[in-house]
């Protein structure tokens, strides 16, 4: 008989029985029953629609090229949930993960005792990040919020190195607001008095937003759009870049993906770390080699990764990362002088519809394949099978599961084609549990 569940099981759980978040002022007081532990660390805190997790994973890997201990919280994970937890690059170790597990339930336990609610998932997750980190001793720490940024957990942080805010899209509009202005304003919630805020400035409404948070506070900003850099050549698996400083100087780069959204992603932490001032802060300096190696080396999967020979995933599941997604993958098709399929899946809450119509418009397909994700907010086959019909002129096939879908179009692949598969960061955990399932590769 089975005695005890595991911290994965009594956190999947949670979700079942929180129906309500405690306030900031709650969180901090739940930190404060910690020690704090936050105060004492310097951090990057990062928000933003899309292309969060990859500047995260950028900051870490020149951070670490330079010789820092580095810890990472980001969301949300593909397979498992300690992926969500980096020490020094690597997933945290069980043995470190189950600890900061039993004292955030023991945390739990005490304070539902002096009356506040039960964390809720987010928040169980985050004061284990805060916990680990501590026990750890990191040097630096990268935090990701989770939806937004003014409510967000993550923002009971009081004075980070530096704010980052990523590009603004529609998404998550039930929570964050149904216009680009009131999204960048709850992003912009992240800017504290006196920090710097680094932003992506490609879009003229949410970078009106920001900048006028920033003026309003105090905080000095700056602004990164494409203007400031400049791709040279591609290679196999990835391009050059020249990232400009002031003056016209520059540095060149070599950023490891295909998909030129990344190049701005990398610009974007290139830009923080030097708005971080960390020679002055902490007395670090990051030489141009480490720069260069800690871009070079930056790992983030699920974004336009390539998981085998033609085959890509991309995570993009809302209008602006759909968008970045299809140059991408029409450049790649161009690049290659090759058609598509495709392998698609969404959850119901986003707006699939309009996804389905920009891909389809793009991207010269041949065949496209559908499938239900494993989650109780997956968009039925049916739909996506409809919805695909009427958008486009190729043939689509539906399939109860991502794994017959997976293995269907890989059986089928050939050397004319690349196969793309997106729609959901939900699906790329799914195809890539297939892939290990199957020991493909």
């Amino acid at each position: 008989m089975k005695i005890e569940e595991t911290a994965e099981e009594y956190l999947s759980r949670i979700p079942m029985w929180t129906r309500k978040k405690n306030s900031l002022e709650d969180i901090r007081k739940f930190l404060w029953e910690m020690g704090e532990p936050d105060e004492g660390m310097q951090i990057f805190h990062v928000a933003g629609t899309n292309g969060k997790g990859s500047v995260c994973a950028f900051l870490q890997s020149v951070l670490r090229t330079a010789g820092c201990r580095v810890g990472t919280f980001t969301s949300p994970h593909l397979m498992e949930i300690r992926e969500r937890f980096c020490i020094n690059g690597e997933m945290v170790a069980e043995e470190v993960f189950e600890e900061s597990y039993r004292a955030v339930r023991m945390l739990s336990r005490s304070m539902m005792e002096k009356g506040y609610c039960h964390p809720s998932y987010f928040e169980f997750l985050f004061y284990m990040a805060m916990d680990m980190f501590r026990k750890t001793e990191m040097d630096i720490v990268i935090l990701e919020t989770g939806l937004g940024g003014r409510l967000d957990t993550t923002n009971v942080i009081r004075s980070p190195l530096v704010s980052v805010i990523t590009s603004i899209s529609l998404d998550h509009m039930e929570y964050l607001g149904n216009t680009i202005e009131k999204i960048a304003w709850e992003k912009a919630g992240i800017i504290k008095r006196g920090v710097p805020v680094v932003f992506d400035g490609n879009e003229r409404t949410s970078s009106q937003v920001i900048r006028s948070r920033a003026k309003e506070i105090g905080s000095p900003f700056y602004e990164v759009d494409r203007q400031g850099y400049e791709i040279t050549g591609w290679r196999d698996k990835g391009c050059q870049a020249r990232f400009y400083k002031a003056g016209g100087d520059f540095i060149e780069v070599n950023v490891p993906s295909v998909a030129e959204y990344q190049v701005m992603n990398a610009f974007l932490s290139y830009k923080a770390l030097e708005a971080a001032r960390l020679k002055e802060v902490m007395g670090l300096e990051i030489s141009p080699g480490q720069l260069k190696e800690g871009i070079a080396h930056m790992y983030w999967p699920g974004r336009m990764e390539e998981v085998l020979p033609g085959v890509y995933l991309d995570g993009a599941h809302n209008p602006g990362g759909i968008r970045a997604f299809t140059q991408a993958a029409a450049g790649l098709c161009e690049a290659g002088k090759k058609r598509a399929t495709l392998l698609f899946s969404s959850v119901s809450d986003k707006d699939h519809n309009k996804m389905i119509k920009e891909i389809a418009g793009a991207l010269p397909l041949d065949l496209v394949a559908v499938a239900h994700i494993h989650s109780e907010r997956g968009l039925e086959t049916e739909i996506l099978l409809k919805e695909f019909q009427n958008a486009c002129g190729c043939g689509v096939k539906g399939f109860p599961s991502v794994e017959e879908a997976v293995l269907y179009m890989l059986h089928i692949k050939d050397e004319g084609h690349l196969l793309f598969c997106v729609g959901s960061l939900y699906l790329m955990g799914e195809i890539k549990a297939v892939l290990r399932r199957n020991s493909i590769p």
